[in-house]
């Protein structure tokens, strides 16, 4: 069996790995600094652009 890392997030859990709440993720998202996969009627978040955003904050960089 392989163990696969997850690419994908629900905004809840990007809020949650962030220790930010859900409207911060939201606007993260309106200000594309999170970007989002939508597969039928959920929004998920790309697991990279966390970390991106997480790099660009360690170099004072982000919101």
């Amino acid at each position: 069996m392989s163990n696969f890392e997850p690419v994908l997030c629900s905004v809840s859990d990007a809020a949650r790995a962030l220790g930010i709440g859900k409207t911060k993720t939201y606007a993260l998202i309106s200000e594309q600094l999170l970007d989002t996969v939508t597969i039928g009627t959920r929004r998920l978040v790309t697991v990279e652009s966390i970390r991106r955003l997480v790099e660009k904050a360690q170099m004072g960089e982000a919101a």
